[in-house]
């Protein structure tokens, strides 16, 4: 349970205007800062803390509704962090049970860290599936791709629009519409002048982070993956479901080292919806 004092701190809405205090609340954690990551989640989310009056934030969270405004089909939650000073007095649990109650139905997703994980599991949330965080420079020697890949243009955002709801299973228009400010790079594979394939490079800190990921097929997912590679100097970083293993198994063979791994867990539904097999990697784990 909370300390009498922490209970009693109102939780509130986040607004962009709170991107500092987030990243301080990171880097008061031991994370990165990724005040560009914030200010893409604040803007597209919803953002969700408690005030510290001291100073600074507690405690926050964000979550990523998917689907018709009205009622949503999925929510996302990520970025759940609570200040090193307040850490293990049961303020995380608060958070995320003000969370859930005003998600109501909404079927819920997030990403865990072995650490969060027992939190979650508390609350209601299972596991589902695990991603493999991949992070090093790509190597291009004897990766080739058979699917030729190209920039993506305003014309194509249709049809990216289309692909992406048909493998996400449900509407992401929120989401995807911002990728053109938010990643440096987004490019999209065709074939026969039918796109079959898009991903995004995004900056994040020292790296550049791979994602959304959606592909026809493995093959198309590489040649995704490796397009990113000549075109930056910075490491290459993405989260790839483990069920794709000829991917991850390739892309450690070209120089991409495995970090870490999280937890896939889901509150409300047994499994994701929309094509697993076509989706490789998430715009971030924060997001879904």
């Amino acid at each position: 349970m909370p300390t009498p004092f922490l209970a009693t701190l109102p939780i509130r809405r986040l607004t962009p205007r709170d991107l500092i205090a987030c990243a301080d609340l990171s880097e008061d954690r031991g994370w990165p800062r990724e005040e560009h990551k914030w200010g893409f989640l604040l803007t597209s989310g919803k953002g969700y803390g408690i005030d510290d009056p001291d100073g600074g934030l507690v405690a926050a969270c964000v979550v990523t509704e998917y689907g018709p405004r009205d009622r949503p089909a999925l929510g996302a939650i990520g970025m759940v962090l609570v200040a090193e000073r307040h850490a293990r007095q049961g303020v995380g649990r608060r958070l995320m049970r003000h969370v859930v109650s005003m998600m109501g139905t909404t079927p819920l997703t997030l990403h865990a860290t072995p650490y969060g994980r027992p939190l979650y599991e508390e609350l209601g949330f299972k596991v589902t599936g695990r991603a493999e965080m991949l992070r090093g420079h790509f190597s291009p020697e004897g990766a080739e791709p058979r699917t030729e890949t190209r920039a993506a243009t305003a014309e194509d955002l249709t049809s990216i629009l289309r692909l992406d709801e048909e493998v996400f299973g449900t509407d992401r228009t929120h989401i995807i519409t911002r990728l053109p400010a938010f990643a440096d790079q987004l490019r999209v594979a065709e074939e026969n002048g039918r796109i079959v394939g898009y991903a995004a490079a995004w900056p994040n800190m020292d790296t550049h982070v791979v994602g959304p990921l959606i592909a026809r097929d493995t093959e198309t997912a590489k040649a995704l993956l490796a397009s990113f590679a000549p075109r930056t100097e910075r490491p290459l970083r993405i989260d790839i479901d483990v069920r794709h293993e000829e991917l991850l198994a390739w892309a450690q063979e070209h120089g991409l080292k495995s970090v870490s791994s999280n937890a896939v867990m889901t509150y409300g539904i047994t499994e994701l919806p929309g094509d697993w097999t076509r989706r490789f990697a998430p715009v971030t784990v924060a997001a879904g």
